[in-house]
């Protein structure tokens, strides 16, 4: 019966019908990224007893803790060549970065009893402060108070086993060249 109903409805038998050309302007695959080049960040370091930025690669240089450990980690081959030192300390456990409050950036650095060097302290300052986001800029109306038109400056905390360090990040008077997003001297390295 089931036959029966589909010959009998009246559709005449066709042979295969010719459409044309197969359909265009459909969308291909989306194209594949090239990965992002890492991002160069200036790391501070001293260079005949100067703070000198040196540029380096970093693949996250927006992550405060990646960039402080770069610069834990000391000069590498390439800037040791060209006369650079460090004198942060070696750590046996990796630092922990935060931003407390918005203008407090707090570097914990473990294991470390003695307070570091005003060098040291400058390295980690000048790191920091080319390595994080820029602070909001507030211009003040001429109706503000004294108070008002005050704003706090960025400031790093840096922490050791029994003792704490602050530096106002404009304490750092050095400057990274324009590749590495500032405007000052910048040494070889990479």
């Amino acid at each position: 019966m089931g036959l029966t109903a589909l010959t009998g409805c009246g559709v005449p038998t066709s042979d295969v019908i010719e459409a044309g050309a197969p359909a265009t302007g459909m969308p291909g695959p989306a194209p594949t990224e090239e990965p992002a080049a890492p991002a160069t960040v200036p790391l501070f370091f001293l260079t005949d007893g100067e703070l000198t930025a040196y540029p380096r690669p970093a693949t996250d240089a927006a992550d405060l803790t990646s960039v402080v450990r770069l610069l834990l980690e000391g000069p590498n081959e390439k800037e040791e060549a060209m006369s650079a030192t460090t004198d942060l300390p070696r750590l046996s456990g990796a630092p922990s970065v935060t931003v407390t409050d918005g203008f407090t950036i707090a570097v914990t650095l473990p294991d470390t009893p003695t307070p570091v060097s005003r060098e040291a302290l400058l390295q980690l300052t000048c790191t920091v402060r080319y390595a994080s986001p820029p602070s909001p800029t507030v211009v003040p109306h001429p109706s503000d108070t004294p108070e008002e038109a005050a704003r706090p400056v960025p400031t790093l905390q840096v922490t050791g086993t029994s003792w704490s360090m602050t530096s106002p990040t404009s304490a750092c008077r050095t400057e990274p060249s324009a590749e590495a997003g500032g405007g000052g001297p910048f040494h070889g390295g990479g």
